[in-house]
């Protein structure tokens, strides 16, 4: 199955770009004729055969389309702090597209080893699982942002924070949260949240998340709650 993200989808008849175009004659060899499939990232999902084979812009004819494709029955948002090794972040973007996640926004805390990043880089990898794993829904990639603007973002659902301060109130997931809803969770940088970070967190309504007795990297932390919350979703 050769499948294409077309964001920008609409019609009946569609023009692949140029990099997407070459891929499919040059290295897919695919021809006239040959029936792909495609996806808009926002639930459609169609099927297309190719009219023009031309590798630098590839005309195809919409000749199936199915709606809200695979629709989730819950909203996941994580906000996870950036590692200094990119590539870790990136195995986690390409997992959690996989499993299946809805949001994720890069935060910039005190103890974060990364300021900056490349949320191009970052997409590229968000699309590719998107197609390896033909998924109708592209997650949102949103800016990096401070720590301290993240928190005064709204956010209608389920706020948790997991962190490894000790603090005998946090709980595991399935304790805090209820299936089929809007979760929005927080994971912190290699050296942890500070505890005036965790504090600001719980006087803006997010409730202490305990991930288990183990020390977590910061990207097998992000992968374990999306795991859960889509167990918890099944």
């Amino acid at each position: 199955m050769h499948i294409f993200y077309t964001p920008d989808i609409t019609q009946s008849t569609y023009t692949l770009n140029e990099e997407e175009s070459k891929h499919c004659i040059r290295v897919l060899r695919l021809q006239v004729g040959a029936l792909i499939y495609l996806v808009d990232g926002k639930g459609g999902f169609y099927t297309a055969e190719i009219t023009s084979d031309n590798p630098k812009k590839v005309s195809l004819k919409v000749l199936n389309v199915e709606t809200e494709y695979q629709k989730r029955n819950h909203y996941l948002h994580i906000a996870v702090a950036p590692t200094k090794n990119i590539d870790r972040i990136e195995w986690f973007l390409e997992k959690a597209t996989e499993l299946g996640i809805d949001e994720i926004t890069p935060i910039i805390s005190d103890r974060s080893e990364r300021k900056v990043v490349k949320e191009d880089r970052l997409n590229k990898v968000i699309t590719s699982a998107v197609k390896q794993s033909i998924k109708a829904y592209h997650p949102k990639l949103n800016d990096s942002i401070s720590y301290d603007a993240f928190l005064k973002l709204p956010f209608e659902g389920n706020k948790l924070i997991a962190h490894c301060i000790d603090n005998d109130g946090k709980k595991y997931i399935s304790d805090l949260v209820k299936p089929y809803g809007r979760y929005l969770i927080m994971i912190g940088p290699e050296g942890d949240f500070t505890p005036g970070e965790v504090n600001d967190a719980l006087n803006k309504g997010f409730k202490p998340l305990t991930l288990g007795d183990n020390r977590l990297r910061t990207e097998t932390a992000a992968l374990s709650v999306c795991f859960e919350i889509n167990y918890l979703n099944r």
